[in-house]
C-alpha cells in the first residue's frame, strides 16, 4: 500500500473544500484534495440561487439575522447566525477578487435577487449558474497554486484514527482520540492508499441519493457524515432534511432544480385546477419558507391526487427570462415548456440536509483533528429548516475560520504518527453478485422517500428502521467479504446516514421546521438538538 504525506487532507471539492485549500496552502501548508469524481464534480456546481449576503443600504445584519431565525423555526443559534451574517461581506469581497462575476443591474448596481423567508433582496447570483460561476473561479485559483494535490476519481474510505491504531497494535502517546490519516481507493488501478495527516476537513456535501427523489447530483452519497461517525464523531439533527418545493416534474424521475430565485421574480404556484394556493398556507404566499411551501404543495398533490402543481410565471416575457434564467429556460424548452407563456410542472424533491457533523464556528469537530464545513456540517445556522442562500454563505465563512484553526492546530501538534497500518485485503474476491448491490441501492431510496419524507409518521419511521437495518446487515457482510468498489462505498455509507437519520427523527417528539410527524403535530416547549455519537 503507497502512502502519502501532507498537512492537511481535504475530502470534496465543492466552495468548503476549495476556498478551505486556497486559504491554508496560502498559509504555506501542504494541502491534498480528494474527490471522487472530476474536481468540478460537487453540489456547489448545481446551486443556482446565489449567496444571501447583506450588501444593499436598504438591508442590515439584524433584518437578515431575524429571517434566519424565523426559518429555524427556534432551533438556530444565535451567536452562530450573527457571526455567519456578519462575516459574509468580507468574503464576498474575497469571491470577487478571485474572478466571480455577479450579475449587475444596468446602472452598475449589483443585481439582489429575493427568495422564500427573505424580507430584504439580498441573495447575489450569477444569473441562474451561480454556483459554477464560484467553483470555475475557486478551480482557476486552486490549479494555479503549488501546495495543492487534487486526486480525483480517488474516494475516501475510512478515517484513520489512534484508537484504530491501538488495535492494531501501534503505540501511541495519545490518551484522546484523534485522526491520524485516511483510507481512500483509486478508481484508476483499483488500489487503496493511505494519506498520512494530523487533519482532514470534510467538505462532502449532502445526503440526496439516500431519496428516491432529489436535485442533488450523484455524487451527494452522505460520505462524510458516515466516516466521522464510524470515527467516533457527534452527528446532530439529521431528521431535518430539507425538501426544495420545486423541482421540474419529468417521467423519467429526474428532478432538475426550479430555482426559489422563480417565485422572487414574481412566479405563482397554482394547483392542478389553476388556482393559487399558497395564500391558505402562510401570509408571505409563494414566498414562505421552504417547510411550509413543500408541505403545501405535498398536501395539494395529496388533496387532488395529481402527480405534480404548476409555477406560473408566464407574467415575464421571454427576453426577461432568457436572460434571468438562462439555464431553467432552456431545461424547460428542451422539455416541452415554453415557460414565458406555459406553466412549469413541478414537485418536491429532497435538496438540503440541514443536519451534520456536529462542529464549533472554528469547523472543529467532537473528534480532534477533524473539521467539517459546508453541508456535512450543523453549526446551529440552520436550525430546524435552512433560510435560502444561506449554504453557500456559511460555507465561505467556516472554510476560512477553519483555515485560521487548522493552521493553529498544525503549529501546535506536530505529526507524530510514521506508521500506518497497511490496507489488508485478505482473501476477499472481485463480486460475481453485484445485483445485490443494485436491489439494495433502490430500495434504501424508496424506503427513505416513502416513510421518511415530506410528512412522517412514527409507524413509518420504524418501518423504515427495520428495512434500513436488513439492509445494513447485507451491505456489512458484502463490505466484508468482497473488495472494495465505488458503488459498495457508497452503498454503505448512504445505508449508515439513512439510520442515523432515522434515529434522529425517532428522538424528536414533536414537528418543528422540516421534520412534520403526525403523532406529535406541535412543537415541545423547549427547543432541543439530537445527537448521536457512536
Amino acid at each position: 500500500m503507497k502512502t502519502f504525506e501532507f498537512d492537511a487532507v481535504v475530502v470534496g471539492s465543492g466552495i468548503a473544500g476549495l476556498s478551505f485549500a486556497l486559504g491554508l496552502a496560502s498559509r504555506g501548508r501542504s494541502v491534498c484534495i480528494v474527490t471522487k469524481k472530476n474536481r468540478a464534480e460537487s453540489n456547489t456546481n448545481y446551486a443556482q440561487g446565489g449567496i444571501a449576503c447583506v450588501t444593499s443600504s436598504t438591508d442590515d445584519f439584524q433584518m437578515h439575522v431575524e429571517d434566519t431565525l424565523e426559518a429555524g423555526d427556534g432551533l438556530c443559534n444565535r451567536e452562530v447566525v450573527n457571526q455567519i451574517v456578519q462575516e459574509g461581506p468580507a468574503r464576498i469581497k474575497e469571491m470577487i477578487e478571485i474572478g466571480v462575476d455577479f450579475s449587475q443591474l444596468e446602472d452598475g448596481r449589483v443585481s439582489l435577487g429575493k427568495e422564500g423567508g427573505h424580507s430584504k433582496r439580498r441573495i447575489l447570483h450569477v444569473k441562474d449558474v451561480t454556483g459554477r460561476a464560484i467553483e470555475q473561479a475557486l478551480l482557476h485559483a486552486i490549479n494555479e497554486h503549488p501546495n495543492i494535490e487534487v486526486r480525483e476519481h480517488c474516494m475516501a474510505i475510512d478515517l484513520i484514527t489512534t484508537r484504530k491504531l491501538k488495535k492494531f497494535g501501534f503505540n501511541t502517546t495519545d490518551e484522546d482520540n484523534r485522526v491520524a490519516g485516511i483510507y481512500c481507493f483509486n478508481e484508476a488501478d483499483h488500489s487503496v492508499f493511505a494519506l498520512r495527516t494530523p487533519a482532514v476537513l470534510l467538505a462532502t456535501g449532502g445526503i440526496g441519493q439516500v431519496y428516491q427523489f432529489t436535485t442533488n447530483p450523484d455524487i451527494a452519497t452522505g460520505d462524510g457524515v458516515a466516516m466521522a461517525y464510524r470515527a467516533g464523531a457527534e452527528i446532530r439533527n439529521l431528521e431535518f432534511v430539507q425538501f426544495h418545493p420545486t423541482a421540474f416534474f419529468a417521467r423519467d424521475g429526474k428532478r432538475f432544480l426550479i430555482s426559489e430565485a422563480v417565485r422572487g421574480e414574481g412566479a405563482i404556484l397554482r394547483n392542478s385546477d389553476g388556482e393559487p394556493f399558497m395564500e391558505r398556507y402562510h401570509p408571505r404566499k409563494d414566498l414562505a419558507p421552504r417547510d411550509v411551501v413543500a408541505r403545501a404543495i405535498d398536501s395539494e398533490m395529496k388533496r387532488s391526487g395529481a402527480e405534480h402543481v404548476f409555477l406560473d410565471i408566464t407574467s415575464k416575457s421571454k427576453e426577461e427570462l432568457e436572460e434571468r434564467f438562462p439555464t431553467i429556460y432552456a431545461h424547460c424548452r428542451e422539455n416541452g415548456i415554453q415557460i414565458e407563456k406555459e406553466l412549469i410542472p413541478v414537485v418536491p424533491a429532497a435538496h438540503y440536509l440541514c443536519g451534520g457533523v456536529a462542529t464549533s464556528l472554528t469547523a472543529e469537530t467532537s473528534l480532534k483533528g477533524l473539521y467539517a464545513c459546508g453541508e456535512v456540517a450543523c453549526t446551529g445556522l440552520h436550525g430546524a429548516n435552512r433560510l435560502a442562500s444561506n449554504s453557500l454563505l456559511e460555507a465561505l465563512v467556516l472554510a476560512h475560520r477553519g483555515v485560521e484553526s487548522v493552521d493553529q492546530f498544525l503549529s501546535d501538534h506536530p505529526e507524530e504518527i510514521r506508521n500506518l497500518p497497511p490496507w489488508v485485503d485478505g482473501n476477499v474476491s472481485n463480486s460475481d453478485e453485484r445485483v445485490i448491490l443494485f436491489h439494495n441501492w433502490s430500495e434504501l431510496k424508496r424506503t427513505l422517500w416513502d416513510y421518511v419524507g415530506i410528512v412522517r409518521t412514527t409507524k413509518r419511521l420504524e418501518r423504515a428502521r427495520a428495512r434500513i437495518q436488513l439492509l445494513s446487515r447485507e451491505i456489512n457482510d458484502y463490505y466484508w467479504n468482497f473488495r472494495v468498489e465505488p458503488m459498495l462505498l457508497e452503498l454503505r455509507n448512504m445505508v449508515q446516514v439513512a439510520d442515523l437519520m432515522v434515529q434522529c427523527a425517532l428522538q424528536r417528539k414533536e414537528s418543528r421546521g422540516l421534520h412534520y410527524i403526525l403523532d406529535y403535530p406541535s412543537l415541545s416547549p423547549e427547543a432541543l438538538d439530537t445527537k448521536i455519537i457512536r
